[in-house]
């Protein structure tokens, strides 16, 4: 099969194992144990002939609360290529927001690791239909009732549109959105980013961020399956042992977020001769500082391309040039696979130099939410293009600037938080009259959570009793690093509070 011909995750994998069956795919620097592509495409077989048993049919929901591994991997993989929709769920949800996705996603089958498949069973035990979670070891070479005899059976191909992944992602509300990604959706990304990095089946990347995001299940996962690529999977991130991780496994590349930068900076840099095999770093999911840019390029000597995209559009939809001296600090990069622009609040387009909201058409964007209409029908201006609700400018080189947003995300370490969940939460202490929360830069993560509270007359509370509230509705990931007394919010005249005046008067926020 040719290289341009694959249509969908299936198409990819059998084809990498037509042609380099014995070599590798993935590798657990963990416990050692690796995948090749034959392997592989032996789990897109016995993957979709367990499922069946289980009783789904072809195009159902199944749902995956697992930290990364092996066997996370080939569940994942394994049952897009049989004709299944995977929703791998974040596991820093909290429990009110993951049981809402597992309600609202429509799955009947849920597979969580040994410490989450309590929890999930929990969660699901009050909802309106049956869901069955198997428990399952993530590192496991294979799932539980897998069959061996079931590689000989190769399950019906599903088409280009038929929807693969469900992935659900924060929204201004609160309330997790589903975006929905076909075949050809995450296949035309996959495409772009190879070329875009100009890979090739020598290339092994370090994959350090979780599955459940959009960035490591498309840039780590499935872009080696178009250019005959493997990855290196360490169990979780670890400063102090990655570049020890990075390179012993082979790595050429890696791809991480600006939280990493951030962490890689604290530690040592190893010798120069150790890290020269690492032809780049990668940094997607949120604005790289550009100080934290140059400082990891002098500190280590690796390149960064800096990169920017959506769930909605399978991650990657700008970035940087392969070389270095065409590359921007400070830019996203250029449009990649896919078309953009710059556009006024009526949906036109505005001259470079000239800020607006950025959209972007092509292969790699989602036909809307799942479930959602009214959201679908927000996300787009006519004829296709996407919003994005970031707010930037376009230079005459066309790479494109982030100046700003139009929604009020707080992005810490690269996953959407929406500040109205920590409002309600702070809302809810008895102690507490009015609250709203916002992101404050951090060196570590890109933001952190700070909140502004006003307090009940002739109640009271501080601040580590707020924050110990907070941890335990929305857990420690969500909790505001910084909670500010006031005796007023700053609103405008329709009674909405003015978040970005809140900069004003947070300590150090400015």
């Amino acid at each position: 099969m040719a290289g341009g011909s694959a249509a969908t995750v299936a198409d990819l994998i059998e084809r990498q194992a037509t042609e380099r069956p014995g070599s590798t795919y993935f590798m657990a620097t963990g416990t050692g144990c690796t995948l090749s592509f034959g392997e592989l495409c032996e789990a897109a077989r016995r993957v979709p002939a367990l499922l069946a048993r289980e009783g789904l049919a072809p195009g159902a929901h199944v749902c995956v609360v697992m930290p990364n591994g092996l066997a996370t991997l080939r569940l994942l993989l394994g049952a897009m290529a049989g004709g299944y929709c995977v929703n791998p769920v974040n596991l820093l949800a909290q429990p009110e927001q993951m049981r809402y996705v597992l309600d609202h996603s429509e799955c009947a089958l849920v597979f969580a690791s040994p410490d989450w498949a309590p929890r999930v069973r929990e969660l699901v035990a009050g909802l309106s239909r049956p869901i069955r979670v198997i428990e399952t070891d993530p590192d496991a070479a294979v799932l539980p009732g897998e069959r061996e005899e079931d590689a000989s059976i190769a399950p019906a191909h599903p088409g280009p549109e038929a929807l693969a992944l469900l992935m659900y992602t924060s929204g201004t509300t609160g309330k997790p959105k589903g975006v929905m990604l076909t075949h050809a959706n995450l296949v035309a990304n996959a495409r772009a980013i190879s070329a875009e990095h100009a890979l090739a089946p020598g290339d092994r990347v370090a994959a350090v961020l979780p599955l459940y995001h959009i960035n490591a299940f498309a840039v780590t996962m499935l872009a080696p399956l178009v250019h005959g690529g493997s990855l290196a999977m360490p169990p979780k991130f670890s400063a102090g042992g990655f570049w020890e991780m990075a390179t012993a496994s082979g790595c050429t590349w890696i791809n991480v977020v600006p939280t990493i930068v951030s962490y890689l900076l604290e530690g040592e840099a190893p010798p120069r001769e150790t890290l020269a095999g690492i032809r780049f770093c990668r940094s997607a999911s949120a604005a790289l500082p550009p100080e934290h840019h140059r400082a990891f390029e002098a500190k280590f000597g690796i390149g960064i391309i800096e990169t920017m995209g959506l769930t909605e559009t399978v991650a990657p939809a700008f970035s940087n040039p392969l070389e270095p001296g065409r590359r921007k600090v400070g830019s996203v990069g250029r449009a990649s696979g896919c078309e953009a622009r710059v556009v006024d609040t009526g949906g036109a387009p505005v001259a470079d130099g000239v800020p607006g909201e950025i959209c972007i058409r092509g292969p790699q964007v989602t036909p809307g939410y799942f479930r959602n209409a009214e959201a679908t029908a927000g996300a787009f201006f006519p004829e296709g293009w996407l919003r994005t609700g970031d707010i930037g400018v376009r230079d005459a080189d066309g790479f494109f600037f982030i100046t700003g947003r139009i929604k009020e995300l707080i992005i810490k370490g690269g996953e959407n938080i929406a500040p109205r969940e920590i409002d309600e939460v702070l809302l809810r202490h008895p102690a507490v009259l009015d609250a709203a929360a916002v992101g404050i830069p951090d060196r570590h993560y890109g933001q952190e959570i700070a909140a502004c509270v006003v307090r009940r007359d002739g109640k009271s509370c501080g601040e580590e009793e707020l924050r110990a509230f907070c941890t335990e509705h929305l857990g420690r990931y969500k909790t505001p690093k910084a909670i500010h007394f006031v005796t007023e919010l700053p609103r405008g005249p329709s009674g909405k509070v003015q978040r970005m005046k809140l900069l004003d008067i947070l300590p150090g926020a400015a």
